[in-house]
């Protein structure tokens, strides 16, 4: 799943640097649950947290149905 995960983060990536961001991928959990960084603008944005659930979870999840979740490193979910 690990690799099907970065495949879909390489299709989103250039959207992000389009904007001065990118989004690494740092794990995938046994139960779906995958783990990025969001580096350079993404990871100083105020709207970072938007970004990784209105665009990188929903599209992780249409793409790889086994994903059921996406965090990031160091970002503080509400």
């Amino acid at each position: 799943m690990k690799e099907k995960v970065q495949a879909v983060l390489d299709q989103i990536r250039p959207a992000l640097q389009a904007d001065g961001g990118d989004v690494e991928l740092v794990d995938v959990s046994s139960d779906g649950v995958v783990k990025v960084k969001l580096t350079g603008h993404c990871g100083t944005c105020p709207f970072a947290l938007m970004t990784l659930k209105g665009g990188i979870e929903r599209v992780l999840k249409q793409e790889v149905p086994e994903v059921t979740k996406v965090v990031a490193e160091g970002l503080l979910e509400e």
